[in-house]
């Protein structure tokens, strides 16, 4: 006897109401902004920052925050190699759908290995924009909000990113930011980057 869980019983559900028409409706075009970098480099402030300025413009967008998933979607997962995986394969279907939606979806993620990055890419091949937060160790180290990388020098926190665990930065990112002469744009400045790309490529409006 068959199971539900068989694919071969598994079929997909068309819905009248499409995804140009929810892009209509909302005068925009879905896409995912994919924020990488080292724990530290700044990207759950970045995400918020684009989500506020695309508010003001009348923009609809949803920030998946890496730690935030954790607590709920992915909150099963290590860190492992192989749970690090899941865990992006998993923000980057759920963006798939935030795009699908109309939504200008901000995931903010460490998401060290490239090839998981690139799975997500390959899921949107028009609409992927990825984002690397292009900080020097040393500055995120520094910062250390969260005290991660303190636990991690002291033996406490084992595979952490950028220490004893590789991050692998992107080949072709649409868009970089990074310090210049020694300073950090502010999280505005890096956010307005963000947003005139988005403008320029025409996903803030439908034609």
């Amino acid at each position: 006897m068959s199971t539900v869980g068989n694919s071969a019983n598994i079929f997909w559900h068309e819905c009248p109401v499409g995804k140009q028409e929810r892009q209509k409706l909302l005068n925009q075009k879905g896409c995912v902004v994919w924020i990488t970098g080292l724990s530290g480099s700044g990207k759950s402030t970045l995400a918020c920052s684009i989500s506020r300025e695309l508010h003001s413009r009348g923009n609809l967008s949803y920030v998946l925050d890496g730690d935030n998933l954790r607590h709920g979607l992915n909150k099963n997962l290590g860190f492992e190699a192989e749970d690090r995986a899941e865990n992006i394969r998993r923000v980057g279907e759920v963006a798939k759908l935030f795009a699908d939606a109309g939504l200008v979806c901000i995931a903010s993620l460490i998401s060290p290995y490239r090839k998981d990055r690139d799975a997500c890419r390959a899921m949107l091949p028009e609409s992927f924009i990825e984002v690397f937060m292009n900080m020097p160790l040393d500055l995120c180290e520094a910062r250390d909000a969260k005290g991660l990388y303190k636990l991690a020098r002291a033996g406490k926190i084992k595979g952490f990113t950028g220490l004893d665990d590789p991050y692998e930065p992107p080949l072709k990112c649409e868009i970089e930011l990074s310090r210049r002469d020694g300073i950090c744009p502010t999280p505005g400045a890096m956010a307005g980057k963000v947003v005139s790309y988005l403008e320029e490529k025409g996903f803030l409006e439908t034609k």
